[in-house]
Parts: C-alpha cells; sequence; structure tokens
C-alpha cells in the first residue's frame, strides 16, 4: 500500500514528465549472455581490488579528485587545471551543458547517438537538434555544421559513435572545425576511444590545446573496466571546465573510485593489454557476421552493431531466445556489446538464425 492518498499538485515541468527516464541494458539470465552495456568482461585486476579497500568510508573524499587529475595530466601533457574528473563522463556532459544551454538555446548532434544527449538538452530547457545519420550510420558532418546558428551553444561529436560503431576521421574533424564559430562548443565524446586501433581516426591527445572552444570526454567505464565505480574526464581550456564544476553535485566521485583510477592508470599496460585482446575478438566477430551475410559498419567501439531497422524487434526476440541480451533500438538496430570469448560462438549462432529468417536488414526509422 502506498503512502499517499492524492496527487501531488506542484508544478513539474512539463517536457520533464514527458521525458523517458535513462534506461540501461537489461540484466541477463544465468543461462544468458549479458551483451547489452558495452562493459568490459576481463575479471577485476587484483590491483583494483586492493586500491578500493585502502579507501576509508566514514569520511568524504577528495572534491576535486586532485591526484587523479595530477596523474591524468602528466598523461596527456597539460596543467591540473585543464582537467576535471566527474562520475562518469556523462556527469561532466551534463555539467557542461548546464554551464553553456539554457531555453532559446539549441544543442546539435547526431542521431542515432548516444542515448544521454537529448535528455542533457532538454533538463536544460535547450532544444534537441538531431542530425540523422548518414546511409553508413556515421555522423553527417556538413549537416551538422549547416544546422549551427546564432542560438546554438553546444555540438557534441560521439567518436566511436554509440552506438553505430563508426569513428571521425582526424581530416573530417579539422575540416568540421573550420565551420564551427568559435562562440559554439564542441565536445569530443570519446568514451571508446581506446578500442579504435585506426590511425586515421580523431584522438583527443592530438587535438588537445589546438581548439580553445573544445572539451574532450573521457571515461573509465569502457576500456578501464570500472563502469561500477563510475568515473570519467574531460580536458579541455580552464575557464569552460571551470564553469562545468560550477554545475557539478559535490562530492560524488567516490575515494574508491578515485584510488582504482589511480590504479589502473598505474597498470595501464595491462589493462591496455585487455582491450586489444577485445578489439582481436571484435574484429574476428564483425568479420564472422559479413561472411554470415551481414552489411554491417565497420566497428570502432567495443560492440558491433546490427542495422535491423524495422526488423528490429523480431531480430532482437531471436537474440534472446538464443541465449543473448542485447541492447535493442526499436526500429533501428541492435548494439551488441563484444563480450567473453565463451559469447562469440552463441551469438553468431543466433544471428545466422535471424540471417536464415531475412531479418538482418530491415526499412531504416523514420
Amino acid at each position: 500500500m502506498g503512502l499517499y492518498e492524492s496527487e501531488p499538485v506542484v508544478h513539474l515541468r512539463p517536457e520533464i514528465l514527458s521525458l523517458p527516464a535513462y534506461k540501461q541494458g537489461r540484466p541477463a539470465s544465468a543461462e544468458s549472455f549479458k551483451l547489452s552495456s558495452n562493459e568490459n568482461p576481463a575479471p577485476t585486476p587484483r590491483w583494483v581490488d586492493d586500491a578500493i579497500n585502502e579507501a576509508t568510508v566514514g569520511r568524504y573524499p577528495e572534491s576535486t579528485s586532485l591526484n587523479v587529475r595530477s596523474q591524468l595530466a602528466t598523461v596527456w601533457g597539460c596543467d591540473v587545471e585543464e582537467i576535471i574528473v566527474g562520475a562518469g563522463s556523462v556527469s561532466i556532459l551534463y555539467q557542461l551543458i548546464q554551464a553553456t544551454s539554457g531555453p532559446g538555446d539549441n544543442i546539435v548532434f547526431a542521431w542515432r547517438a548516444f542515448e544521454a544527449y537529448p535528455w542533457t538538452a532538454v533538463v536544460a530547457g535547450a532544444e534537441a537538434r538531431k542530425i540523422p545519420n548518414l546511409p553508413d550510420h556515421s555522423h553527417d558532418l556538413d549537416a551538422m555544421a549547416a544546422a549551427i546558428d546564432d542560438r546554438t551553444r553546444v555540438v557534441m561529436l560521439c567518436t566511436p559513435n554509440n552506438p553505430t560503431g563508426t569513428a571521425i576521421t582526424t581530416e573530417d574533424f579539422e575540416r568540421f572545425m573550420t565551420k564551427v564559430p568559435p562562440t559554439v562548443l564542441v565536445i569530443l565524446d570519446e568514451a571508446y576511444a581506446e578500442f579504435s586501433m585506426n590511425p586515421e581516426i580523431v584522438r583527443g591527445e592530438e587535438q588537445k590545446g589546438r581548439y580553445p572552444n573544445l572539451v574532450i570526454l573521457r571515461t573509465f567505464s569502457k576500456a578501464w573496466g570500472l563502469a561500477g565505480l563510475r568515473i570519467g574526464f574531460a580536458v579541455g581550456h580552464r575557464s569552460i571546465l571551470g564553469a562545468a564544476n560550477s554545475t557539478a553535485i559535490p562530492m560524488v566521485v567516490t575515494e574508491q573510485a578515485q584510488r582504482a583510477a589511480l590504479a589502473v592508470l598505474d597498470h595501464s599496460d595491462d589493462a591496455l593489454a585487455i582491450v586489444r585482446d577485445i578489439v582481436e575478438r571484435r574484429n574476428e566477430l564483425w568479420n564472422s557476421l559479413r561472411e554470415q551475410g551481414w552489411e554491417i559498419p565497420h566497428a570502432h567501439g567495443n560492440f558491433v552493431w546490427l542495422p535491423t531497422g524495422s526488423n528490429t524487434d523480431a531480430a532482437a526476440a531471436i537474440l534472446e531466445r538464443g541465449g543473448i541480451v542485447a541492447r535493442v533500438f526499436s526500429g533501428d538496430g541492435i548494439r551488441v556489446t563484444v563480450g567473453e570469448p565463451e559469447s562469440i560462438p552463441v551469438l553468431l549462432a543466433a544471428t545466422a538464425r535471424i540471417v536464415a529468417a531475412n531479418l538482418h536488414h530491415g526499412e531504416p526509422n523514420g
């Protein structure tokens, strides 16, 4: 029985009431593989467990994550004030939008891209300008540049793009930046950058310091395997990051998360060896899917994109019956994480059944 007998009459913003809450990847039963959240499937290393166990839970964490920022500043070759740390890169994304955008403003981003993008715009009261991806599932950078006007406050670039896996080349990125006014913040969201081994793909490390209106987002959730601890960071001009810090909820990055981040940075060679294993598995999976008859974009993240279009729900049902829980975007496609080695033959058996049912392509949504 609920606590209240009547409905509240408190005024709530109608755009918030109509906004669907963010939904994370579905869990899987013991008999299935959870390939829905782009998590790193490797076991947590001993050095991470040891670092977490050293945390003092009875005390508040250091609010600026200074030790993590100092170590990242060494890695990135920048000043410590040019880095901020948040509870995952998505929290910093939210802070940046709050610092830049409000009612009457607009935010430009590709679609489909990271699900949180529209949410951050609506919460700020800004217009979310979704620019459809190209037929090859990549960002339409020309259309994105054309969508910028005098009320555009932010452009978000997701590379590698979640969920389609496509990536932006350095050449295309630099050409795009010549079209963006210096008053518009460009967010280069690189949550999956470590999984892209193509030297032609843009990297934040190569772009840092070149554009005062560019902020680079990274996370420890994917390649570094700290998804459950929620920690990410941004690199950019100190004045922009300072404004973003002013919108942050204080002390949301726990001491456990900070200690774990320091531990993986201290063992970066070991962490990146795991990434190389995942990339090798991803490439083998991508090739196997192509051999089955799938027309899928080249994968640059730790996942593959199945563009099933109008057949998405039916294809997802076959996956689930086959023991695979993936991320389903009804009417568009299915994102499948590259998981444990033993998940690959199970996944390929299910995708073969989708092809046999002629459900591996469909009309795109909209």
